[in-house]
């Protein structure tokens, strides 16, 4: 059992060595080790730079970039869930690393995050310093070549930025259409998400499906689900 943990802690090493310390799930299937992908819980305190999670009898300490805090500030003492990366902390050549848990309201958000990390020079600090915008500003502003909108980011400069560009510009479009989560609360994040990719499925347009959203947003009303917001649209295209 040692052996096979040092292999494993080697593996570690070398991958986050690769990786600027940001483990994704592929990095994880291929150490053939059980990923974490949602926690859910009760949000007992939040700090500028984490979450802390009560799940029977345990409290978890899961990082969180500024802009998912700003969505969890009015969730405290609620359940939440959020979806997670692993984030290997520490010095791989050393083989001191510590396993961080990196929470998102949203898959996007996740995905947006991991591709940030695959940058040259961006890691998990970074890169979790970084997102202080919400996912659609700064992957429209990757879109349009925008560095000056990009080097206002914590952390990113316009070398940083100018590197991100050059990579990530063709793979931002799904990003520039998400639906803004820093709109009026009238449904999780995760749910109006939902609901624009069922939209989506169904042969809405991407615009068609914003528009809808925006509609039902306008009423004030509260969602709990994607069924809940789908049959609001549904209503509201019946009226």
């Amino acid at each position: 059992m040692r052996a096979n943990a040092r292999k494993l802690l080697s593996r570690c090493c070398q991958l986050a060595n690769n990786t600027n310390g940001c483990l994704t799930n592929n990095n994880f299937q291929e150490l053939d080790s059980a990923l974490i992908t949602r926690i859910t819980g009760k949000l007992v305190n939040l700090t500028d730079v984490c979450a802390f999670l009560q799940i029977s009898g345990f409290e978890y300490e899961v990082l969180v970039p500024d802009l998912v805090r700003r969505q969890l500030q009015a969730q405290i003492g609620e359940d939440i869930s959020l979806r997670t990366i692993e984030y290997m902390e520490g010095n791989p050549q050393q083989g001191r690393l510590t396993p961080r848990m990196i929470g998102f309201a949203s898959e996007a958000e996740r995905e947006f995050f991991e591709l940030i990390c695959s940058v040259d020079g961006v890691g998990a600090k970074k890169a979790l310093r970084a997102m202080v915008r919400p996912v659609r500003e700064v992957a429209t502003a990757i879109e349009e070549r925008d560095i000056k909108q990009l080097s206002t980011l914590p952390g990113v400069g316009p070398a940083v930025a100018e590197r991100i560009v050059a990579k990530l510009r063709r793979k931002m479009a799904k990003f520039a259409l998400m639906v803004e989560s820093d709109l009026p609360d009238s449904a999780a994040p995760d749910v109006l998400g939902e609901a624009y990719e069922a939209l989506l499925s169904v042969g809405h347009s991407a615009q068609d499906a914003m528009s809808r959203l925006e509609t039902i947003k306008e009423s004030g009303k509260k969602f709990k689900t994607v069924e809940d917001v789908l049959s609001e649209i549904y209503q509201t295209q019946r009226s």
